[in-house]
């Protein structure tokens, strides 16, 4: 157990350090959006499609400061898949720069909330400020883990997340308390990274790869175990696009039960 904790400690020191710098660039002026906090300036082409700002509309990156998309550093768009309605409650974990969270405001409305969730002071720091810009008021910035919501249970309507819970080393932790902070009834819409049945123990050990959002994935089968063990049903996993040899990109849906 502790060999776990202190393998886990090393994976959140590595994430917080990443996302911290990625944070800092957008902050100082440089564009540092896309690949799991990769400079977009490195990537190619094709890494360019299945990371980042360019899993947005164009509309829907107008309505955001540049800053906003150029810290989205997701595999996905959770808030197109996630049927928002005005006067919801939204929680997105590990929001970072704010992208999700501030088009999640918009769509809920002023009657609505969106909670944006980071570990990280400087995405925090970043995520006010495209908050400023936007002119955005439905939003509140929590700091806190993602495996521990500092929220009251039944608080929340939906919760979004974009290319997150693969870095977390206690996934059964963040599905639990996802599944408590949830309404009955309520929504879990996220966008992650699923791995290949045979993704081969070396790329599992890479921390890079970790902080990658490639090396800490769950395969398919091990992603829904764990939403129906957290309580969650009506659970579906959809790939979206590859996003590594071994790893694909997929839209992750369930649903709260009404009654338990």
């Amino acid at each position: 157990m502790a060999e776990l904790n202190e393998r886990n400690e090393e994976i959140r020191g590595a994430v917080r350090s990443r996302y911290a710098d990625a944070a800092t660039s957008v902050l100082s002026g440089e564009r540092a959006g896309a690949s799991c906090c990769a400079p977009e300036a490195t990537l190619s082409a094709a890494q360019a499609r299945v990371f980042g700002s360019g899993l947005y509309d164009d509309a829907s990156q107008d309505e955001l400061p540049d800053t906003a998309t150029m810290a989205s550093l997701g595999c996905g768009n959770p808030t197109a898949v996630a049927e928002l309605e005005a006067g919801e409650t939204v929680l997105d974990l590990g929001s970072g720069g704010g992208i999700d969270v501030l088009l999640s405001a918009k769509r809920v409305g002023p009657t609505g909330k969106a909670y944006g969730l980071d570990m990280t002071d400087e995405m925090l720091a970043l995520a006010r400020e495209n908050q400023r810009k936007a002119g955005v008021e439905n939003v509140e910035w929590l700091r806190g883990q993602i495996e521990s919501i500092p929220l009251p249970a039944e608080t929340v309507d939906v919760v979004i997340s974009n290319c997150v819970i693969n870095l977390s080393g206690d996934k059964p932790a963040v599905l639990g308390e996802a599944a408590r902070v949830l309404k009955p009834g309520g929504r879990f819409a996220v966008s992650d990274v699923i791995a290949d049945e045979d993704m081969d123990d070396a790329t599992r050990a890479d921390l890079a790869e970790w902080t990658g959002c490639i090396a800490g994935a769950l395969t398919r089968s091990e992603f829904e175990e764990a939403l129906r063990e957290a309580g969650l049903e009506q659970i579906e996993i959809t790939e979206t696009h590859r996003v590594h040899e071994r790893a694909a990109s997929a839209i992750i849906r369930a649903r709260k039960p009404v009654s338990s």
